[in-house]
């Protein structure tokens, strides 16, 4: 029902995956269930406005994001939370959970997404771009810095107002929504956008002769017009988006980047073209959800530092249930980025399997295994439990309307019967068991070429 508040409650218990997961799903269940309403009684609102002020005069800029993080954790929690992101160190430090990885994309005000963006990540140890290879610790997220100063602290978030930040589903702007509904900018970037020539190509001026010691590419911008100006500015503008101060601010990035390699496969916008004009000149940044550009989070997952060998892919987003993974590869493809060719053969949504095995074509590629499940509703209807198939008096049971008009798993949809939560439990559960050899056969496969790998290296 929301990620990043199902991750906060099982990271509360430092051995969550030793443990039987019943009582934490039972949990989830009695809030999802509940009544959302008493947390919109005046008094919770007072209490909100409250915190809020709080966070405020602490230092923060408060935006409505903040405001969707208390409603999540009044709706899907019973009393106020005081853990923050780094405390879920205890749960990590043994190497006894997964580590919990977060991101979100940073962009400009009146830019649109496809022109601009960087993917920011979050770790209990860490927050920061990849594209820069800029991190502060966790705790030090959202304080004051000033060329890589700390100038002013500030109190560490509680994690509900991160929560907020990694679903904030409310900072679309009408470029987005354009974008997302015809996957297609090109009018708005015909009349909204800077004219970006490069001169080797299409010369506008005369040749100008070449030194080797300083032979970098040359552009001529033309700067949009006002009218141009005051149309970006209405189709950009967001009214709901997270802003935290900037701990890149006054780094010279600029200086060296373009000639910087380490860094290069993350840089994928127009902007990257002028480092002047990058995040560290800019006072806050301006986060959202990834989900404004492609609804998964690879991009942690496929920093080389991290040597990733399988990643087991769990759509639950709604809409396509291909997509995100299509885009992730035609992504990865563009940027250079090791990852397997996109093999979903199906072109209709209705003919998809639980489970798709992608791997990379060439063994000593340093792409990572993936086993990807669309959440689907296929041999569940005929099954209740892999090769036990239902009875008569069972099979309501397997009807499960994911994407349906008055499907109740809808995103607006904050509560569920019991009977809805149930089945979508009870279906995720079994397409895992149903499709456990695939599972196995990847982590084989991922083993093997680990050994190949390691006997490249000795020899």
């Amino acid at each position: 029902m929301h990620l990043p508040r199902t991750m906060a409650n099982l990271y509360k218990d430092a051995d969550w995956s030793s443990k039987n997961l019943e009582k934490a799903i039972q949990e989830a269940r009695r809030h999802a269930v509940k009544n959302k309403i008493p947390s919109l009684y005046p008094e919770q609102l007072s209490y909100y406005q409250q915190v809020l002020e709080q966070r405020r005069q602490e230092g923060y800029k408060v935006t409505f994001t903040d405001l969707w993080g208390l409603l999540i954790e009044s709706f899907l929690g019973d009393e106020k939370y005081e853990g923050k992101l780094s405390c879920q160190k205890e749960a990590v430090c043994q190497g006894q959970n997964p580590l919990p990885i977060y991101l979100t994309l940073n962009v400009k005000d009146n830019i649109s997404n496809q022109d601009f963006r960087e993917w920011v990540e979050f770790t209990p140890y860490e927050v920061g771009f990849q594209k820069y290879g800029a991190f502060v610790p966790t705790e030090h997220f959202g304080s004051e810095f000033y060329m890589g100063r700390l100038m002013k602290k500030l109190p560490e978030s509680r994690l509900c107002y991160m929560m907020g930040l990694w679903s904030s589903i409310f900072s679309l702007n009408i470029l987005d929504a354009w974008n997302l509904s015809q996957n297609s900018e090109e009018f708005f970037h015909r009349w909204t956008r800077e004219k970006v020539n490069d001169i080797e190509d299409e010369p506008l001026l005369p040749e100008i002769p070449k030194c080797d010691a300083f032979a970098l590419e040359t552009t001529v911008v033309t700067p949009a017009t006002k009218l141009a100006n005051t149309l970006r500015d209405i189709l950009t503008y967001r009214t709901f988006v997270s802003q935290f101060h900037n701990f890149l601010k006054g780094l010279q990035l600029h200086t060296d980047y373009l000639q910087n390699s380490q860094f290069s496969k993350w840089k994928d916008t127009v902007l990257d073209c002028f480092p002047n004009r990058l995040t560290q000149s800019d006072n806050h940044l301006c986060l959202l959800d990834t989900a404004f550009f492609i609804n998964s989070s690879y991009p942690p997952l496929l920093r080389p530092e991290r040597k990733a060998d399988i990643i087991i892919h769990l759509n639950y987003c709604a809409g396509s249930q291909i997509k995100p993974l299509k885009q992730t590869c035609e992504y990865c493809e563009v940027q250079n980025i090791p990852f397997p060719k996109y093999d979903v053969k199906e072109e209709s949504e209705k003919d998809l399997k639980e489970c798709y095995l992608l791997t990379p074509d060439d063994d000593a590629s340093d792409a990572p295994i993936v086993l990807f499940f669309p959440l689907i509703n296929g041999s569940f209807q005929k099954y209740k439990a892999p090769g036990v198939e239902r009875g008569p008096d069972e099979m309501e049971d397997g009807n499960v309307d994911i994407y349906g008009h008055n499907t109740p798993y809808a995103t607006k949809e904050v509560t569920y019967t019991e009977s809805a939560f149930d089945r979508m439990v009870n279906l995720s559960e079994y397409n895992i068991l149903n499709n456990a050899d695939m599972i196995l056969q990847g982590l084989r496969l991922a083993m093997e070429r680990k050994k190949q790998s390691k006997k490249m290296c000795s020899s």
